[in-house]
């Protein structure tokens, strides 16, 4: 029988990096593009708010950018932080709420890619959070905020299955929703990891809950922050080419902010 472990998954960096690091390349020339893009020409450093292994941020500062980002989770940030020191960067991730920081020098752009935003319990820790960053970020900087979206026509996505591998050990996740109460605007989900490595093999499960949002829920929202401005929209096919309209039935977005 296979062994289940009840446990926070962030309490696993090396998994959870494997797991959610498949799409870094395809983020990595996305952010670059809106940099680019939207950016003043003068862009060289980056915060990630909820950065977890910091997956993206190692791999920008290989290309060039001062990166820096803060995380609740310890064992992750630890992770981000060898991982920074091992590439020859400083450990620049520390121990930090994305919705309660300070920053002693601003930065020319955040980002924060992959519903880490929808942790966040309320609309006060929303709003606190985009404060954060608007104070965090020098005039004219960019924010990058990627999440899902709660379809107000048709029916959301309640279940995915990925798999990653990194030599000998594979991750295969799964994600379920076990309630989605949208008056009170909290999806439950479930994550396993079936870990396999040449010795061992066992299951990681951990219980979370996400704030819904709609369309409509994030323009309201933007409304009570307007240090930001959204620029442009995108979806999770991350083509710089082709912004997207954000209508009723959008789940996947990426919303390009800039400080005003």
């Amino acid at each position: 029988m296979q062994e289940i472990i009840e446990d926070d998954l962030y309490n696993y960096p090396k998994y959870y990096d494997l797991v959610f690091g498949s799409d870094w390349a395809a983020e990595l020339d996305f952010l670059q593009a809106c940099l680019a893009k939207y950016g003043d020409g003068n862009v060289r450093r980056l915060f990630e708010p909820g950065c977890g292994t910091g997956r993206l941020m190692y791999r920008l500062a290989k290309a060039g950018y001062e990166v820096a980002g803060n995380d609740l989770a310890a064992p992750a940030v630890e992770y981000c932080n060898d991982r920074l020191e091992k590439h020859g960067f400083g450990r620049t991730a520390e121990v930090g709420d994305m919705c309660d920081f300070r920053v002693h020098k601003k930065f020319d752009a955040a980002f924060n890619m992959i519903n880490t935003f929808r942790h966040l319990p309320s609309e006060d820790h929303a709003i606190r959070h985009l404060k954060c960053i608007a104070a965090a970020l020098r005039k004219g900087g960019l924010y990058m905020l990627g999440l899902h979206l709660t379809p107000t026509r048709g029916e959301p996505m309640d279940e995915e299955q990925w798999a990653a591998r990194r030599g000998n050990l594979s991750v295969l996740s799964r994600l379920w929703t076990i309630e989605h109460n949208r008056r009170k605007r909290v999806e439950r989900v479930r994550m396993s990891f079936d870990v396999y490595t040449p010795t061992r093999s066992f299951r990681l499960v951990n219980c979370a809950d996400f704030r819904i949002y709609t369309a409509q829920h994030m323009v309201d929202l933007f409304c009570k922050v307007p240090e930001l401005r959204v620029v442009a929209t995108y979806d999770f096919a991350y083509n710089i080419s082709r912004p997207i309209e954000v209508v009723p039935e959008t789940e996947d977005v990426v919303y390009v902010l800039n400080k005003v």
